[in-house]
């Protein structure tokens, strides 16, 4: 059985993945200090990375490009240890393209798996996994290609 404590955690883990959502759909690329450690490592598909800023600069290759994008995360599971955590949630997101690409779209669907640590500041991620399951569109939307 959850205690107290466990449901609250859930619940700030749960808003901090919404977090996540909306800083990235707005381009608040600051905002994601309120999601990641700085030391975060994080895997994207592309092969291990780590540290914040280099996610920020992932994020701005791949969403700058765009017009629109939303991110949509959903079935999320967390499992509370203390001050550390794992969560998984599948994500849906769709991105537009800008310019003369403003009629193209880029859709992902897939999972991210996340390591949490409670910090003085929070819950924050400290490791993230994205797997793909499946991509549909033109690729080049997020500059890829």
């Amino acid at each position: 059985m959850d205690t107290l404590q466990e449901l609250l955690d859930e619940r700030d883990i749960t808003r901090v993945l919404v977090r996540f959502a909306h800083t990235v759909d707005s381009k608040d690329y600051a905002g994601l200090a309120e999601v990641y450690t700085d030391d975060l490592t994080f895997n994207y598909g592309g092969g291990e990375q780590e540290g914040l800023d280099t996610l920020i600069d992932l994020n701005r290759r791949h969403l700058d490009v765009c017009a629109a994008t939303q991110h949509l995360l959903g079935s999320i599971v967390i499992k509370v240890d203390g001050d550390k955590a794992e969560s998984r949630s599948y994500v849906q997101a769709r991105h537009q393209g800008s310019g003369d690409k403003a009629h193209l779209f880029f859709d992902t669907n897939g999972e991210y798996k996340d390591w949490w640590e409670r910090r003085d500041v929070g819950w924050r991620i400290v490791r993230r996994e994205a797997t793909w399951s499946a991509h549909y569109g033109d690729p080049s939307v997020i500059g890829i290609g």
